[in-house]
This record gives structure tokens, C-alpha cells and sequence, in this order.
């Protein structure tokens, strides 16, 4: 690529003929695009030779590093191969086929089947059809609304922007569709009030079975939520939240979705976020780390309940993509998953480098700036406050979260800001040497950032 088109000259044809996703293009193009050259490990380079700690793995999907070259050489060998063919028709391919069989091997007894998608927002799109479809061939065709909750995030798809619950989003193409509502997420600090975390935690989890109650049990289809907010600022739910969210959708017939698109793979030390939490879902979209971003492949994860009444009952389920299931993408998970295996990623997450990034990030509290500093695995979340014994937050919101990660950025760390939270979400290969680089560049940035909202 270098010796083809001018490095130098790159950010100028981006801004001329680039539109990107979630961006004020005015204004990017006045600033001009970062233009990423290269990576390697956890970290990425851009054309300038600049150095940057990806604190973000990607997009929350870098889950085994940059440059791994089993990665290439598997793509390359599938490439040779068979470079596409599609699972319409009675076709699959043996990546394919290999690849729902290893997926279902760490999903638990409940789920034996996955249906392939391009994309995470693609598998909300699919399962929110599915649950429909599934509910009508049960005889129970009124059960259509799905309950999801404000400030969850699940793709920007029409399907999955509706089902999120960020307001501007929502804003723009006259979202959400009918069908869905949401209720309230379990954020304690930003709106738990004088409740403990546990009391906080039964109560939002309360305001599905009243939404239930409102729109009568007979119409709900499904409840869908990420085990952990991401997009929302790795926001951890209390422990009461998960069991009682559980108890709901058992004992009201309702089906739990639990968007696994960024908590899956290892994210939070185990394979699957619902394994973490201990609940039972019925049907969990997935992507980003089934091949840590080196090709897009996403899909949902169906369990027997489903599976059996699709498989049985509906005949033919008229949805799919051109892309479901493509085998160079396949051969791309397979190897990934692979390397998880063989390098014991998800157990490292939970009995290694989990805790001691946790112990990094929490000693973050101790600034003055920070009023909480949660983890779970290796995400994490910073609460930004103007006053920490009172949980005060700062007025414009927006404003301080960018601010400090604009100082990590000058100092060689990528990290996301949403509202006044800094997220953190690392690759699972990150040594104890990058996490101890990670929290000393965090802290250089929130140094800079109070210091300057000081004067």
C-alpha cells in the first residue's frame, strides 16, 4: 500500500470522499483523521510513526492483539480455497459448519445451535424477528413487543438502533420503531440516589415486571439487555440486578436476550457474560471477539427452545444475509477461537490479568477528579465527578469526558469517552507491564485535565 498511494496525502483524500460512522463530518474534516497505518500486540501505529497503547482493543474486539499472523494464514489458506460461497440453499462450508459446532461447545447446554450474521447490530436485527416468528408458530402471535432499557446500546441498524436506548439516536430516522419500549438502566451512580446498590439494583430490575404488568404478559415477547452497559460507560450492574431479571422473565414467560456482542469471548473472564452472571437466556447476539475484528462475522446464539420450534415447526425462517456465515470470515473466528483455547485467554481474564488490571484501575479512584472507578474483567469504567463525597457531576458532561481523553490520546493512550465515564476495554493478550503503562498515562491525563479545569 505505501508504494501505491502517498501516506502524506491520505487524511485529505479521507476527508474528500469518507463519510464515518457516529461523526460530525464538518467538523472531523476541519481537524483532520488520525490515519492508523499498522499494529502490533496491544499497540497501534499511525502514519506518522506515532505510537498508541490501544486501551480499547478496536472497538471492544481486539480480544487476541494485533499482527497475529496464524490469523492471516489461516484467511490465506480459506482464500485459496474457497473464497465465498453462501448458506442459502441446502449449501454450508466446512469452516462454517466447524466453526457453530465450536461457538456451541462453550455457550453451556442450552445453546446447539447459532444462526450467522455479518455484524452485531445484524444479529439484534435477527433475533428480534426470530423471537416474533418463534412466539407465532407457539400460538402465541400477540407476544411482540420487546422491552430493552434507556442507554443500552445494541447496533445502528434500524432494529438495533430501536432497541437501544440512546436518545440521539432515537432523534434521528424517527426511532424506535413500534414495538419496543424501554425501562430504566441500573445505573447506580449516576441515579441510584440515597439507595444502596443492592436496593438500586431490585429496583430498576422491578421496572420489567411493572412494564410487563402495563402492556399485559400476553404482548411482551422478550426483555433484551447487555450483562454489562458498554457503549454507556461500562456501567456494572449490583449484584441483586441479574438474579432478579432472571426470576422476571421465568416466571412471566418472557423471553431474556442478553446481547453478548461485546461481553462475549472473555471479556469478563468467562466465555459468555450471562455465564458470569449465572442467568439462562434464550437467545444472545454476538460478534466483535468471535474473531477479534480481524474480519466481520457476528450471529446469534439460539437455544433449544427456539431451535426446536424453528427447526419444527416454522418451516422456512425467510431472513438471512448474502454474508451469513462466510467461510473466509469462518476460517478468521476458527483460528481466533483457537488461539483463546490454546492460550487459556478466558482464564487469564478471570484468575490473572482481570484482577490485576482491576487493582491498576481502581487505585484511579484515589484522584480528584474520579468518583468511582469500576471493573469487572478487563473492562473498565471511570466516573468522572466535580464532587466525590456528594457523587456531584460536572454540567456539561460531554465536555470532561473528552477532555481527558484527549490528554491520554497526546500521551500514547487510546481510550473512549461517553457523557463523564472513561471506558477501558484492552486486548486479553495485555501484559502487567501495558496495564501498569495504561494506568500511568490515565493518570497523567486526568492530572492534565483537572489542572486545567482548575484554572
Amino acid at each position: 500500500m505505501p508504494d501505491t498511494y502517498p501516506l502524506s496525502n491520505l487524511a485529505a483524500i479521507d476527508a474528500a470522499h469518507h463519510l464515518h460512522p457516529f461523526a460530525d463530518m464538518k467538523k472531523l474534516n476541519a481537524e483532520g483523521t488520525r490515519v492508523i497505518q499498522r499494529g502490533e500486540g496491544v499497540y497501534i501505529f499511525d502514519n506518522h510513526g506515532r505510537k498508541y497503547l490501544d486501551g480499547f482493543a478496536g472497538l471492544w474486539c481486539v480480544n487476541i492483539g494485533y499482527g497475529r499472523r496464524e490469523i492471516t494464514e489461516a484467511v490465506a489458506r480459506q482464500m485459496n480455497e474457497l473464497p465465498y460461497y453462501n448458506t442459502f440453499f441446502g449449501t454450508t462450508s466446512t469452516p462454517t459448519a466447524l466453526l457453530a459446532e465450536k461457538v456451541t461447545s462453550h455457550a453451556g447446554a442450552r445453546f446447539n445451535h447459532i444462526f450467522f450474521t455479518g455484524s452485531g447490530s445484524e444479529a439484534n436485527d435477527t433475533w428480534f424477528r426470530m423471537a416474533r416468528v418463534y412466539w407465532s408458530a407457539v400460538g402465541k402471535p400477540s407476544k411482540k413487543i420487546v422491552i430493552a432499557r434507556k442507554n443500552g446500546y445494541h447496533g445502528s441498524t434500524v432494529a438495533g438502533a430501536s432497541l437501544g436506548g440512546m436518545k440521539y439516536m432515537h432523534e434521528q430516522g424517527d426511532l424506535p420503531i413500534p414495538g419496543i419500549v424501554h425501562i430504566g438502566q441500573p445505573y447506580w451512580y449516576g441515579e441510584g440516589g440515597d439507595l444502596s446498590p443492592d436496593e438500586f439494583g431490585l429496583k430498576v430490575a422491578r421496572e420489567l415486571e411493572a412494564k410487563i404488568d402495563e402492556l399485559g404478559e400476553e404482548n411482551v415477547a422478550a426483555f433484551v439487555a447487555e450483562p454489562v452497559q458498554g457503549a454507556a460507560g461500562v456501567i456494572i450492574p449490583p449484584e441483586t440486578y441479574w438474579p432478579e431479571i432472571d426470576r422476571i422473565c421465568k416466571a412471566r414467560n418472557i423471553l431474556l436476550v442478553t446481547d453478548e456482542v461485546i461481553c462475549g469471548f472473555g471479556r469478563l473472564g468467562s466465555w459468555f457474560g450471562h455465564q458470569h452472571f449465572g442467568v439462562e437466556p434464550d437467545l444472545a447476539p454476538i460478534a466483535k471477539g468471535l474473531s477479534s475484528g480481524y474480519l466481520p462475522i457476528g450471529g446469534v446464539l439460539v437455544s433449544d427452545r427456539i431451535a426446536d420450534v424453528l427447526i419444527n415447526e416454522v418451516g422456512d425462517f425467510n431472513h438471512g444475509f448474502t454474508y451469513s456465515g462466510h467461510p473466509v470470515c469462518a476460517a478468521a473466528a476458527l483460528e481466533n477461537l483457537r488461539i483463546i483455547e490454546e492460550e487459556r485467554l478466558v482464564e487469564r481474564v478471570r484468575d490473572d490479568i482481570g484482577p490485576y488490571f482491576g487493582r491498576a484501575w481502581a487505585a484511579l479512584a484515589e484522584h480528584d477528579l474520579v468518583g468511582a472507578a469500576d471493573s469487572i474483567g478487563l473492562m473498565g469504567g471511570l466516573q468522572l465527578a466535580a464532587e466525590k463525597s456528594t457523587r456531584t457531576r460536572y454540567e456539561k458532561l460531554d465536555q470532561i469526558g473528552s477532555l481527558v481523553r484527549n490528554h491520554a490520546l497526546a500521551n500514547g493512550l487510546v481510550l473512549r469517552a461517553t457523557s463523564d465515564r472513561m471506558l477501558a476495554s484492552p486486548p486479553l493478550v495485555i501484559s502487567h507491564a501495558e496495564v501498569d503503562e495504561m494506568a500511568r498515562i490515565t493518570k497523567l491525563a486526568l492530572d492534565a485535565a483537572w489542572k486545567e479545569l482548575k484554572s
